[in-house]
């Protein structure tokens, strides 16, 4: 199996990866695309979360909210970026605040995403 963001992996194969295997693949597609990134592996763990919460379809928002911020214009992989900056804000708050992220808030803020939204709070890179 080879990652493409510009492509939601099969849920059932993705499902059967070991987590490190899906941020290797991350990793790779990265580098085979020379996408120069300070910190690859962060970066590829973020992409995997967002890959596994898609994977959960109708579990999680974020299933809904890719597909629809494509509508918008983004492209796939910006949509998974634009998930994770929302996902990488409620970690930075449970971290500072040592609280367990508030997955309902978490949720509602991705089901509210637009890209509007992203690019005036974090823009593309």
């Amino acid at each position: 199996m080879r990652y493409d963001p510009e492509r939601a992996p099969d849920p059932a194969r993705w499902n059967a990866l070991s987590e490190e295997e899906r941020i290797e693949m991350v990793e790779r597609y990265h580098r085979r695309a020379r996408i120069r990134l300070p910190r690859l592996r962060v970066h590829a763990m973020f992409h995997a979360i967002i890959e596994n919460q898609v994977a959960m379809g109708d579990e999680a928002p974020v299933a809904e909210a890719i597909p629809r911020l494509m509508k918008e214009g983004l492209s796939r992989h910006d949509a998974v970026h634009a998930v994770a900056s929302v996902m990488a804000n409620h970690l930075h708050r449970a971290l500072a605040t040592k609280e367990p992220v508030d997955n309902d808030a978490y949720f509602a803020e991705v089901r509210e995403l637009t890209r509007e939204r992203w690019y005036a709070e974090a823009g593309p890179e």
